[in-house]
């Protein structure tokens, strides 16, 4: 079994994939940590040298191999069900939990901390920004199986969804 965290940044998708990894005594897979490792170097990197369409690709590549990674939480990078067939690729392998954080409170949240996001990097209004990316990405992530909405999900919340899902 595969679970897989799509959503914005900032929205949770690796502190609550780790979490959930743990309670699960699942694998945690974090597909950008796993892009950097194949191309030893950082995201912003691969942005600023190589550019959007490379890293796509590369993406798609490490997403692609997830599927020999059994009983994982993968926490999927912000547009990567955005791009090819990933939504559908994510969906067919396993269970799609989309991680729905207001932009307000994902403004509050990336800019407490270092922002390595190229994509929102230098923006005038991160909030604007944030929400612009999410009206974008929107029917994307609404192609996952699962959805939890709130400001302050908690791992517990994403168990109890995960469980019930499994119920049916």
């Amino acid at each position: 079994m595969k679970i897989y965290l799509t959503g914005l940044p900032g929205s949770g998708k690796t502190t609550l994939g780790k979490q959930l990894a743990k309670a699960l005594n699942y694998t945690f897979v974090d597909l950008d940590a796993e892009i950097e490792k194949l191309e030893d170097r950082t995201i912003p990197t691969i942005f600023e040298n190589e550019g959007e369409d490379y890293f796509r690709k590369v993406e798609q590549k490490v997403l692609h191999k997830t599927t020999s990674t059994d009983n994982a939480i993968i926490s999927t990078g912000g547009g990567a069900p955005c791009f090819f067939d990933n939504a559908e690729f994510i969906n067919s392998n396993g269970l799609s939990i989309f991680i729905d954080v207001s932009p307000k409170e994902l403004a509050k949240r990336i800019s407490r901390g270092p922002n390595n996001r190229p994509l929102l990097a230098g923006v005038t209004s991160l909030e604007e920004e944030i929400e612009n990316k999410r009206k974008a990405r929107l029917p994307f992530y609404k192609k996952a199986e699962l959805c939890i909405v709130g400001d302050t999900i908690q791992v517990n919340e994403l168990i109890q969804l995960v469980n019930y899902s499994l119920k049916k």
